[in-house]
């Protein structure tokens, strides 16, 4: 199996196919503003091919050199349970060595499937992430902070590394009103489509 960027049509394909059906409205943007990203060259669409078929997905979305968010994660529905997911992540961290890699994944606390959320926190540690001491919410949605990195990174420089992905993509009232790193639990949360406008 071979991981790749995607075209724009395979792109198109895998967003109505694996992406929508995986991800709530709050926790997936737009295709159009993938697209808009994409462009712009601050996102990476990796996809894993076997053969010319695509069984899974890893976006990736571009900070400073050296730092990116692990955005989405998503294997196509006839693959799941075959250790696809592992081996994305394998190659993912094959094709971008040398980058520190940080992620967001559901608090079970707060997630609708509190035993989903904690499954899928331990399929990443299994997989050589580690976890930040602080947590995000985005869009009301709150999260783990996780990271792959050949040494542990400091709170405050991941944290800055985070913020800085959001601030340069979303206008200050937007990040206000949807983003919170670190996430505070006393601040009223509601759920909102990524796609919403300000």
């Amino acid at each position: 199996m071979e991981l790749r960027i995607a075209t724009p049509e395979q792109l198109t394909a895998v967003y109505e196919s694996d992406l929508k059906k995986s991800f709530p409205p709050a926790e997936l943007k737009s295709l159009r503003e993938i697209q808009e990203m994409w462009k712009k060259e601050c996102y990476r669409p990796w996809c894993l091919f076997d053969g010319e078929t695509i069984v899974g997905e890893c976006f990736l979305w571009l900070g400073k050199p050296g730092w990116a968010l692990f955005d989405y994660l998503c294997v196509s529905p006839g693959c799941r349970n075959s250790g696809t997911g592992s081996l994305i992540i394998q190659k993912l961290l094959e094709a971008e060595a040398g980058t520190v890699i940080f992620g967001e994944s559901e608090i079970p606390a707060y997630a609708p499937d509190p035993a989903m959320a904690e499954r899928r926190l331990g399929f990443y540690t299994r997989n050589g992430a580690k976890t930040a001491g602080y947590d995000t919410a985005m869009f009301g949605v709150p999260y783990k902070t996780l990271y792959w990195a050949d040494a542990q990174i400091p709170d405050e420089e991941l944290m800055e590394h985070h913020q800085s992905i959001y601030q340069g993509w979303f206008s200050p009232r937007r990040y206000a009103k949807f983003v919170q790193i670190p996430f505070d639990p006393q601040r009223p949360r509601q759920l909102t489509p990524w796609s919403e406008e300000e």
